[in-house]
Order: structure tokens, then C-alpha cells, then sequence
């Protein structure tokens, strides 16, 4: 199910049919929905694209929170709209600092010394 209300999240940012400035400004990319089992609540991880104006885009998905809910129940014909929560996707910046330790020279000449 988290991964039918990302498509249609996904489709509604695409096709730009939120009127909202910010977020028609912006490309967002939908990464991840992760659903309670009841199916009551979604939240929904986001990043814009190249991580720019993170915080006003987020501001612009939590304001239009109402909309996002009646597509997703309209579109995807559930009976209860699932409450949304727009959250900031921290996975590329983690993978980032972790690529970032592990070209650290201190840290390459230890994994060698293990070989």
C-alpha cells in the first residue's frame, strides 16, 4: 500500500496539480511511504531535488497536507483518507557522511591492514 500512495503522491507533484508557488517550483522526488499496519497513517519521505530550499518545500507539502490526503483516498478508492505526514529523507546524507568516513585516509589504511 506505501508504495501505491508514493506513485500517486509521485503523480500529483509530477503533474504540478498542487497550486502552490513553492512546490511548482521545485522537482520533488517521493523516496519512501511507510504505512502503520492499520493503514491510518503514511509518512511520506521526500527530497527535492538536489536538496535545495528543503525546509520551504517541506513547509509547502505539510501546508497542502489536506489535499494530498483526499487524492491518495479518491485515487487509490480507500475508505478512510490515511493521515499523511511529510518528512525530510536523511538517507542520502547519511550515505554521503559514511562514504565520506570511509575515504578518510586513516580509515582506508586500517581496511588495508586487514587484508
Amino acid at each position: 500500500m506505501g508504495e501505491q500512495v508514493r506513485h500517486v503522491i509521485s503523480e500529483v507533484l509530477t503533474r504540478q496539480q498542487v497550486h502552490d508557488d513553492t512546490l511548482s517550483g521545485h522537482s520533488v522526488s517521493v523516496t519512501e511511504v511507510r504505512m502503520t499496519p492499520d493503514l491510518r497513517q503514511a509518512t511520506v519521505y521526500v527530497k527535492p531535488l538536489l536538496g535545495m530550499d528543503e525546509e520551504a518545500v517541506l513547509k509547502a507539502l505539510r501546508t497542502n497536507t489536506a489535499y494530498f490526503q483526499r487524492e491518495v483516498a479518491q485515487r487509490l478508492k480507500l475508505k478512510f483518507a490515511a493521515k499523511i505526514r511529510f518528512r525530510a529523507d536523511e538517507t542520502f546524507d547519511e550515505a554521503s557522511r559514511i562514504d565520506a568516513l570511509l575515504s578518510d585516509p586513516r580509515v582506508k589504511r586500517d581496511l588495508d591492514q586487514e587484508d
